[in-house]
């Protein structure tokens, strides 16, 4: 490399400026502390009425009677719905044909028949919404009820289990090996059930929609969706709509998690309300309400580890078996990462269902990892103590160098890195190994270790790029922004694809009518958007640069679009940054109003074929212990990450903190008690259902460590919405092992549990040593 080209490199990285990778803070953020950022329960009209929904008391049997009059006559309600009067949609009809939405089993007010307790059973609509709810009191209805069943561990041994359905078997790797007949001649074995229970969705802003009638007949839908396309679908296919007559716009959702991938009954209540009425109509479901929605199912599980004396893991056996609802079949990947995590060659992975009278289940953060990986990572540490190994040797010892389900490497994998600089930072080599054996005070200490990995997702996605002549580029798609940070993310790759500060790009998402995205979920969004959005700025740079070529023949000489760069507002020559023209003077000459591109991107299906595509991450916990009344303290975790390349270290680390405080909460307070003689959740709001506040959040640290990946996407990144968890509640309950001694197999750890004598549950579950 000469001078010259020394100099124009030297110049080039002085004028490029380079926001991916760089902590930016939210471009949303002042919307959304200032208010003016609006959810889907903030859009108003002059004509908007309000519905409030009626559930049902029971949990299986049929509706004999509603009597609505009392409602009716109350002054302000304008109308009452129920399966008696509703609209008679073609979507009721067993001979309808529309796409398979994920509601297609649940189909609010269709019939008398109950489901499972809080299935909404009528509307009331009023002119105010405390008009409504009030209103909903004076309905009276009467009951045919039938037996119930609520309880999963009454089904366990049930030979009707599902097992052969399709999504089970794709959720289920074959065997490899001969697990059982491994198992049974191993030198060291150990067998343990465990027990987690259901998990509530609540997010911060509730289920809500406004649906804005407007005199043509066309209405604006704004719902807590996680992706308006998909939403906009299913509102046409239900009401028999035509398509341009419906658009769904959702700016902000208020966190979601999963369950604003499929609508939610208020969507459809809100919509046909509007639609009789003719009126615009908003449906807000209370924090009680939230908890007759989807949620993490139950999970009982059994896992079964044999090793040899030196620590090699000869078989790996995991059952799991998952509730859902009699309206269809829910399934997770809840077994599966036990045959990818660690080298072993005898696996054998079991998945069940049972179907109880319960509302269907839903995607929450990990699914399906959440509960599978957390459960083999307390059997992995129990396993290591029974080797009298150190549990992060013993996970060393075992390493997986690839995937050994797909028998295909992996596009990449630091996860030996995410051990050692977790390791390092935490502190693990003072670690002293024997439980009970470090403490202060009255309180014992614990450090325990866990492993997470997660899918590497993309979907196929679109975007616009559109560029004024004053130099402002817009970035258009219908992708959602759950609050990952979203907006920041798509706003730094298309400002450093076309060289401008971040002032000059205005990106816009969440509305139907824009380029087609998929439901932001499974931590696909920053891929999926982001891949696309790169994309369409690509394209649009290229038609600039053939412009720019054109226009400044002489100063640029011949050259090609790869040999310019985008810098600054400016369009430079690489080889001689002094050579240049500004961006605006190129769209002027051009002489039209803007340049607008449309692009889509889509995973490479030989890449895909060829490698697996996961992050990793190595979670290390320090609890406390009050040996006399058994409160746990989190009071330092460091959680190291692989996720390829990281595009906001500031909201990516957002969201990791999240997970880990999420994977505490799980660990040690959620539970979603079940009352099986009426078949209802009992807890069903925050002061019964416990969630981790800040009073219970110490010291939390996130790594990110370096990852270079040029297969898993055109951006090198991995998603990074739901690793945080992963991992983070087998780490706290091995922590609480190592502080106190006992093994606890049924979440939340809560007091009482860690008070009790553990030892008769222990042996009970423990094979041990042959």
């Amino acid at each position: 490399m000469n001078k010259h080209t020394d100099k124009a490199v030297s110049q080039h990285r002085t004028l490029q400026a380079c926001h991916v990778g760089q902590g930016i803070a939210r471009v949303d953020g002042r919307a959304k502390v200032t208010g003016a950022a609006k959810y889907s329960a903030d859009f108003n009209a002059p004509d908007l009425v309000h519905g409030y929904v009626v559930n049902s008391t029971i949990a299986r049997g049929r509706i004999v009677s509603i009597d609505a009059a009392g409602a009716l006559d109350f002054p302000g309600v304008i109308a009452v719905f129920t399966h008696e009067n509703r609209p008679d949609l073609a979507w009721f009809h067993r001979d309808h044909k529309d796409k398979d939405t994920p509601t297609a089993h649940f189909r609010p007010l269709a019939d008398a028949v109950i489901r499972y307790s809080g299935q909404p059973i009528a509307l009331v609509v009023a002119q105010d919404a405390e008009t409504a709810r009030y209103a909903s009191t004076l309905l009276h209805v009467q009951y045919e009820m039938e037996r119930h069943q609520t309880n999963l561990s009454a089904l366990c041994d049930d030979p009707d289990l599902s097992l052969d359905q399709k999504m089970i078997v794709k959720k289920t790797p074959k065997p490899r090996g001969d697990a059982p007949h491994a198992f049974a001649g191993a030198s060291i074995r150990n067998c343990t059930q465990y027990r987690f229970p259901i998990e509530h969705h609540n997010p911060m802003a509730p289920h809500a929609s406004t649906v804005l009638w407007h005199s043509n007949g066309k209405i604006t839908v704004h719902d807590k969706t996680q992706g308006s396309r998909q939403t906009h679908d299913y509102i046409c296919e239900a009401f028999e709509l035509d398509k341009a007559d419906v658009q769904v716009v959702s700016p902000y959702v208020g966190g979601a998690f999963g369950l604003a991938i499929r609508p939610q009954y208020q969507l459809f209540l809100a919509v046909m309300a509007a639609r009789e009425l003719r009126l615009s109509v908003r449906v807000v479901l209370s924090r009680e309400q939230m908890f007759t929605l989807g949620y993490r199912p139950e999970a009982l599980q059994t896992i079964s580890l044999a090793a040899e004396s030196n620590g090699a893991l000869n078989a790996v056996m995991h059952d799991a078996i998952g509730n859902t609802s009699q309206l269809e079949d829910f399934t997770e990947s809840t077994v599966k990462w036990s045959g990818l995590l660690y080298q072993c060659p005898n696996v054998k992975l079991n998945y069940r269902l049972a179907r109880l009278d319960l509302y269907t289940p839903t995607d929450m953060r990990a699914p399906g990892a959440a509960s599978g990986v957390n459960a083999l990572e307390q059997a992995i540490d129990e396993m290591a103590y029974l080797l009298d190994m150190d549990p992060l040797q013993f996970r060393l010892k075992n390493y997986a160098e690839c995937d050994q389900i797909e028998s295909r490497d992996f596009t990449s994998k630091e996860l030996r890195a995410c051990y050692a600089q977790g390791a390092e930072r935490f502190g693990w080599a003072r670690r002293l190994h024997a439980p009970r054996s470090m403490r202060e005070g009255r309180e014992l200490i614990g450090w325990g270790l866990a492993t997470g990995v997660w899918e590497a997702f993309q979907q196929k996605a679109s975007a616009r790029a559109t560029l004024s002549p004053d130099g402002h580029l817009d970035i258009a798609t219908a992708a959602a922004d759950i609050g990952t940070g979203t907006y920041t993310i798509l706003t730094q790759i298309a400002a450093d694809t076309l060289g401008l500060p971040l002032s000059s790009v205005t990106t816009t998402l969440g509305d139907s009518s824009l380029p087609w995205a998929p439901v932001e979920g499974g931590s696909s969004g920053a891929a999926s958007f982001g891949s696309a959005v790169k994309a369409a700025c690509e394209a649009l740079k290229k038609r600039i640069a053939k412009h720019a070529i054109a226009m400044s023949g002489p100063a640029f000489g011949h050259v090609t679009e790869d040999d310019l760069v985008f810098t600054g507002g400016q369009i430079c020559l690489k080889s001689d940054p002094d050579k240049r023209v500004h961006l605006k003077e190129v769209i002027k000459r051009i002489n039209i109003n803007q340049l607008t591109v449309d692009c889509s991107a889509e995973p490479d299906a030989a890449s895909k074929k060829r490698y697996s595509r996961n992050a990793h991450s190595a979670v290390f916990v320090e609890v406390r212990v009050d040996e006399e009344l058994g409160q746990v303290r989190v009071t330092r975790v460091v959680n190291a990450v692989a996720a390829g390349r990281i595009l906001n270290p500031k909201t990516a680390a957002n969201q990791i903190l999240g997970g880990i405080v999420w994977g505490i909460s799980k660990a040690l307070y959620e539970e979603g008690i079940l009352d099986h003689r009426i078949g209802r959740f009992m807890n069903h709001n925050f002061a019964d259902y416990h969630i981790a506040t800040s009073a219970d959040i110490d010291d939390l640290e996130v790594i990110f460590v370096e990852e270079h990946d040029s297969e898993v996407n055109p951006l090198g990144i991995k998603g990074v919405g739901e690793i945080g968890i992963v991992g983070t509640t087998a780490a706290v309950a091995n922590a609480i092992f190592h502080a106190t001694g006992k093994r606890i197999y049924a979440l939340p750890i809560t007091m009482d549990k860690i008070l009790s004598n553990a030892k008769a549950q222990q042996e009970s579950n423990n094979i041990g040593k042959k």
